[in-house]
């Protein structure tokens, strides 16, 4: 236990958000079971140590973080750590990585029911369905989300700045106002292609080449978060891995799924579930129109987030694709988007009209006034026209 508490004051004592993330104040820290899930380098981990920092001196042993990748947890289960930490005066127990045990959320379950006095906040991959898949869970775990950085998170990492988020109505209703706060600070323009190509992840800040270190990241999930998670054996991961690379280099469209079982030898039903994984590994987002949902065909499959198209594709990126990436994955966090096969616009929370477009670019009828436009190439906005980069203060 002595050692676990040794790496626990390092971490925690060499840990450094200078970011401090809107997730650390949604969550309801009372609660005795938390899950934080999160697709693969969103930082769950610094996530952990902040919370650690925040609320406990280093010393203080009621509280430990420790990681199920540690071989000592291939011979002792989280039941019996857990209760010799308990008994030892422990409180609070982070556990990062849980699916790496068999049998985890038995395991969770039974120290919920044994240690009323214990609190356990536990990381998992976004590919976990901790409710649906783990019964024993239900009525008890408390999950929550956390995704990359929003462009609000980046430009304050990057200026000094410390811009709180807004919602979807107060930009709706306030944009101008709102613009006329932020433009004396900072010009949003000369960061969003930066953020739009490196910034949702924060290990960006890393002195490694971002690209390669994407790259590794997206066939980790594939390779772990996808495989081991879903029990699906190793010999299928190449035709996953050859789907994704089909699905993006293909851009935003209605997937050819007849096509793709050809392509990658397999069926129609098994390309859907492999697509739906992809989807829930946050590696591709799934638009459908309004009341239809997986298993049917989505209307449209695009990436996850812009960073993933110029680490798959650089080369074939197009600039309306990546907006668009840009405005899905903000909108995904607390808003439902929708889109038939047929329209242009997006359907936000089943009422309003989106259509994401260029600025510079004159358009071809006069605007709608249903619609609102998420323009992109210019800082300002007026009516229904806001510029597509404030949509990045929603988180």
């Amino acid at each position: 236990m002595d050692a676990f508490f040794r790496t626990h004051s390092y971490l925690v004592e060499h840990t450094c958000a200078p970011v401090r993330r809107g997730l650390m104040d949604e969550i309801d820290w009372n609660d005795r079971l938390i899950g934080i899930k999160g697709t693969r380098g969103v930082g769950k981990t610094t996530f952990l140590l902040q919370y650690a920092k925040e609320h406990f001196d280093v010393r203080d042993r009621q509280c430990l973080y420790v990681n199920l990748n540690n071989f000592f947890f291939q011979k002792f289960g989280i039941e019996e750590f857990a209760a010799q930490f308990y008994h030892q005066g422990g409180r609070v127990l982070l556990i990062d990585q849980v699916f790496k045990q068999n049998n985890w959320s038995a395991s969770l379950r039974k120290c919920y029911d044994r240690f009323p006095d214990l609190k356990i906040v536990f990381t998992g991959s976004s590919v976990m369905r901790l409710k649906e898949e783990n019964p024993e869970l239900n009525g008890i775990v408390h999950s929550y989300n956390l995704r990359g950085f929003s462009f609000r998170e980046f430009l304050n990492l990057k200026t000094g700045n410390d811009f709180k988020p807004y919602t979807l109505e107060e930009i709706l209703t306030d944009h101008e106002h709102i613009i006329k706060q932020i433009l004396p600070k900072v010009r949003p323009q000369e960061y969003f292609q930066d953020y739009v190509h490196h910034g949702f992840y924060p290990f960006f800040q890393e002195h490694r080449n971002y690209s390669e270190n994407l790259l590794k990241t997206m066939n980790m999930m594939t390779e772990v978060d996808i495989l081991l998670i879903k029990k699906i054996e190793l010999k299928y991961l190449t035709k996953i891995k050859r789907l994704f690379y089909e699905l993006a280099v293909d851009g935003p469209k209605a997937p050819n799924i007849s096509q793709l079982a050809i392509d990658i030898e397999t069926s129609r039903a098994t390309v859907m579930n492999y697509i739906k994984y992809l989807a829930d590994a946050r590696l591709l987002n799934m638009i459908y129109p309004v009341g239809q949902s997986f298993p049917k065909k989505p209307t449209k499959v695009m990436l996850h987030n812009s960073n993933l198209l110029f680490a798959i594709y650089p080369s074939k990126v197009e600039t309306q694709d990546v907006m668009e990436a840009f405005f899905v994955n903000s909108m995904w966090k607390d808003h439902k988007v929708n889109q038939s096969g047929k329209d242009k616009h997006y359907l936000i929370d089943r009422t309003r009209k989106f259509i994401v477009c260029d600025a510079t670019q004159p358009g071809r009828q006069k605007p709608l006034p249903d619609t609102i436009y998420a323009r992109y190439n210019t800082e300002v906005g007026k009516g229904n026209q806001i510029p597509l980069w404030l949509l990045g203060f929603l988180y």
